[in-house]
């Protein structure tokens, strides 16, 4: 270019320089109208502001000085306005669009200006031609550095971004705590984004139930960030304030619609002024659990689109986490619930033992389990106690434990013996396994929410438990068990003195085809037995002949009370939150003395039926009982008889004076007399009709060999006229 071209342009920027505030206003009317983004907010239109100033000066500067435009430097704070630009939101088109608006605003002064300082037509071109490449120059290694400013702020939140997501997802979400995890949503948002963050549930989700409830808009506060002094946690989340959202609220919207809204301007939350708030549902499997509000009221940046996605984002897994929290509490609240109402409680009334006991489900995420007790009362003053522990956790190990004690108590009731019982119970369990795989449509165990985490025992075939069965007899003091891959009880003498008492392992119930073995041990009156699962001597922190060691020590303390005893031992063996579930069994031998029992051996001969009536009616009158004498001598005319008319020898008559009296009668063979209706010409058939009539509760047991036909009168027991019409 010539020196007269170069004057002539130096000469309109001075010139312009003067008045560069009119271009700079020119500039900024073109971008308000164009480009109203870039003057939504004070900050933004402050920003791009001082940009187009420093831009304009910067550029008339250089062309007064006819300095070649790769020299021009930028405005010193031009690129961290560009990454301002880059944090609040603003599209790059949106900033390059404006270099270019703003580059014709200027070029149209500076040409419309060259021709009134020459009339000389060649040299106003030549001048404008410089100017317009001068310009494109200068513009394009401007924006350039600018967009590379940009496109770093850009990836650097885009970084940061991943990496609260990736934060989120390992610190939401720890626990199937659902107050803590609202709080841990709570805890990242306030560090990371927000200066206030509250998180409300709704009351209906809390309650395990999608559906809406009267109140769609019932909601309780469950975490708030930074927490106030007066947050203190309720032990549950029912205890959390119920409120309700104002109707039309953004926080209402986004409960009705499912969708996050974004909001600026002034307004009072939690005794602050927030100038920028962000509502974000909280959504899971295609339900509105409830709502996330993060403010600014510190911060003065307000939030944007971007900001909103993220907000979305952590929301999202959130909302996972706390539905499964919710599912898993309810699952839990439900085999709880279901489990407990399967125990004995209270324990059934008995004489032979006093028993104790607890239930201590498991404190982390496994959930409840299927370990169980039981106090079963037998004939003859006997008594059965059980301890079995399903494997795995959930309700459909509850459901388990609850069929499996079914049927320890129905086979207890037919008093079989204990290994013959567990050799039973194996089949019980084996059953199911067969029908699973039998079942033609496959269906797959699990609770049925297509969450994945269903527990071993969703699948009825794979079900597997342990069993410890013991039946104690207050007469002879003798105590017969059995196990099915169960821990050994602990037995407690009357001098402290604690030890496992050695039995057959016998395996897990569920394999089939292994037998069990009894073992029988002597129990003298005021022994402790402990019938306990493995949840109480195994743990994490030590093995199990640690825990065996810590219990012994536990048992061997002080403590009359049973109910005490059992609070020292899960004192002494369980933390706080325990791994596993816990079922505690604690009983005291009693023992009948020879006050309390009688036996007589009798001949097979139809005359001892009378000579057992006399003995009965002696027997009653030393125990008092004389008001039962006349029922006792019929039951036992009518046992005796059959035991001699169909049975063999040795056959013996036993009166046990307990809660009521047992009559007993054994006899040498094993037939089990059955009860049958005797028709009106029927000389006999109907002694046992008899017997059931008179007593509260009849039957027979066998033995190894012989059986026993027993009946239990109680003390105030009357003879029915309807049992004289048989």
């Amino acid at each position: 270019m010539d020196d007269q071209a170069d004057r002539l342009v130096s000469r309109v920027a001075r010139e312009l320089g003067a008045r560069a505030d009119e271009l700079v206003a020119d500039v900024e009317k073109a971008l308000r109208r164009e480009l109203p983004a870039l003057w939504e907010t004070p900050e933004i239109a402050d920003t791009v502001s001082q940009n187009v100033a420093e831009y304009i000066g910067t550029g008339l500067s250089g062309l007064a000085r006819s300095a070649d435009p790769q020299l021009i430097e930028p405005p010193p704070a031009a690129l961290e306005r560009a990454r301002r630009l880059a944090r609040h939101g603003i599209a790059l088109d949106t900033m390059l669009r404006a270099f270019r608006l703003a580059q014709g605003v200027v070029l149209d002064r500076l040409i419309a200006e060259l021709p009134r300082y020459t009339a000389d037509a060649p040299l106003v071109s030549r001048a404008t031609r410089y100017v317009i490449a001068t310009s494109t120059r200068y513009v394009d290694r401007t924006s350039q550095q600018d967009v590379v400013a940009f496109q770093e702020e850009r990836d650097r939140r885009r970084q940061w971004r991943l990496a609260m997501v990736n934060e989120a997802g390992l610190r939401i979400g720890t626990t199937l705590d659902v107050a803590r995890t609202a709080q841990e949503l709570a805890d990242l948002a306030a560090e990371r984004f927000a200066d206030l963050v509250t998180v409300d549930l709704l009351d209906s989700a809390l309650h395990a139930d999608d559906a809406p409830g009267p109140d769609q808009l019932a909601v309780r506060r469950i975490a708030r960030a930074p927490a106030a002094a007066s947050d203190a946690r309720p032990p549950t989340v029912a205890g959390w304030p119920l409120d309700t959202c104002v109707d039309g609220s953004p926080a209402a919207h986004a409960l009705a619609t499912g969708r996050p809204s974004l909001h600026h301007g002034e307004r009072s939350a939690d005794g602050h002024r927030v100038h920028s708030t962000m509502v974000v549902p909280l959504r899971a499997r295609g339900s509105t659990l409830g709502v996330a509000e993060f403010c600014r009221h510190r911060n003065p940046d307000l939030y944007d689109d971007e900001d909103l996605l993220l907000a979305q984002e952590i929301a999202a897994r959130a909302a996972i986490a706390v539905d499964n929290a919710r599912r898993y509490t309810h699952a839990r609240a439900t085999a709880l619930t279901l489990q407990r109402s399967l125990l004995p409680r209270p324990a059934p009334r008995q004489s032979a033992v006093e028993v104790a006991y607890r239930y201590q489900p498991a404190g982390g995420q496994a959930g409840v389990g299927g370990d169980w007790y039981d106090v079963i009362p037998l004939s003859g003053a006997r008594v059965a106690l059980v301890v079995g522990d399903v494997v795995g956790h959930g309700i459909h190990a509850a459901a388990a434990m609850g069929r499996l004690r079914t049927a320890v108590r129905t086979l207890a009731d037919i008093d079989l013996p204990p290994d013959e019982l567990l050799t039973h119970l194996d089949d019980v369990v084996l059953r199911p396994s067969g029908e699973a795989s039998d079942d033609p449509d496959g269906h797959p165990g699990g609770d049925g929410d297509g969450d994945g985490d269903d527990h071993p025992v969703g699948d009825p075939g794979e079900t597997g438990a342990t069993c410890l069965y013991a039946v104690y007899d207050p007469v002879s003091r003798r105590c017969t068990l059995a196990r099915a891959g169960h821990v050994p009880p602990a037995v407690t003498s009357r001098d402290k003195t604690v030890e496992l008492l050695e039995l057959p392992p016998g395996p897990p119930l569920g394999l089939g085809g292994l037998p069990f073995e009894a073992t029988e041990v002597e129990l003298p009156g005021g022994t402790l037995i402990a019938l306990f699962t493995d949840g109480l001597i195994e743990a994490r922190d030590h093995d199990v002949d640690a825990g065996l060691t810590r219990l012994r020590h536990a048992l061997a303390r002080p403590e009359t009370s049973l109910e005490a005893i059992c609070d020292t031992v899960l004192e002494a063996m369980l933390p706080d939150r325990p791994d596993d579930d816990v079922a505690l069994l604690l009983a005291r031998t009693h023992a009948l003395g020879a006050r309390q029992v009688a036996t007589w051996d009798l001949d097979a001969d139809p005359a001892a039926v009378a000579r057992a009536r006399s003995h009965v009616s002696r027997q009653l009158a030393d125990w008092r009982l004389e008001d039962l004498a006349f029922t006792a001598e019929l039951v036992v005319s009518e046992l005796v008889t059959n035991a001699i008319r169909y049975g063999r020898p040795p056959i013996r008559l036993r009166l046990i004076h307990d809660r009521g009296l047992l009559c007993e009668v054994s006899d040498g063979t094993n037939t089990t007399p059955h009860l049958r209706r005797a028709r009106v010409l029927d000389e006999g058939g109907r002694g046992l009709l008899l017997v059931a009539r008179l007593a509260e509760r009849w039957g027979t047991r066998h033995a190894r060999r012989g059986k026993t036909v027993w009946a239990e009168l109680s003390e105030s027991a009357q003879v029915p006229s309807s049992a004289l019409s048989v």
